[in-house]
């Protein structure tokens, strides 16, 4: 049987994980998915389409789907820090939240995952491994061994955490940004693009270069 899902957000992530959604139908023998349409507060998209697909209204209409699960799209640099409080709003439990993984991705059998977590296909998943609850792993990423990534925490594309590597709640690790081994980056951080984290990054900070270097507090 199908799972109906309802996607939250409607910009660039939530677009990719409609697309990875469509991917795992066209791959798998009975089609997985039934992707119903989407949720975002924005007023001007209401009642409209996406790709065909609906959008039906604002996160708190979560709670009247009662047949759907959901996956959340929502995580940018401009809204890291808030990831958690915009899950709240839908006021749905955990367990109805889908965890997504491309058959592409390459996950250790070993590796423990949270709900409503996305990984997108070519990332790789090490041994050992601990994902939080909504987390997305964007293509090309490679969590090596060991790693223990944070509920809310955004891993996108191209990012390298080496092993016993710690990533806090709701942190977002920049594009092809890389993390030596057993290093510690708090909660709320932002890693810019391209970084190189060589020591530890305490909570609310935005690192940037090569080495990281502390730039800001996150807002």
């Amino acid at each position: 049987m199908q799972k109906r899902l309802v996607i939250l957000g409607t910009a660039g992530n939530s677009i990719d994980i409609l697309d990875l959604l469509e991917s795992i139908n066209a791959q798998a023998v009975d089609a997985p998915y039934e992707c119903i349409g989407f949720l975002d507060d924005n007023p001007a998209i209401q009642n409209t389409r996406i790709r065909g697909v609906p959008v039906l209204g604002p996160l708190a209409a979560a709670r009247d789907l009662t047949d759907c699960s959901f996956v959340n799209g929502i995580g940018s640099p401009n809204t890291y820090t808030r990831k958690a409080s915009i899950i709240s709003r839908t006021r749905v439990s955990s367990e109805r939240f889908a965890t997504i993984v491309h058959p592409q991705a390459s996950v250790s059998r070993s590796a423990t995952i949270g709900r409503g977590t996305v990984i997108f296909p070519n990332a790789t998943i090490a041994s050992n491994v601990s994902i939080g609850d909504h987390v997305i792993v964007l293509s090309n990423s490679v969590i090596n061994h060991d790693v223990s990534i944070g509920d809310c925490a955004c891993i996108t594309s191209g990012v390298c955490l080496s092993g016993g590597v710690r990533i806090g709640k709701s942190t977002y690790l920049g594009s092809n940004c890389s993390v030596i081994e057993n290093t510690v980056i708090g909660e709320r951080c932002l890693v810019g693009m391209g970084s190189v984290v060589l020591d530890q990054v305490a909570d609310n900070s935005v690192v940037v270069g090569n080495p990281a270097r502390f730039l800001r507090y996150s807002t």
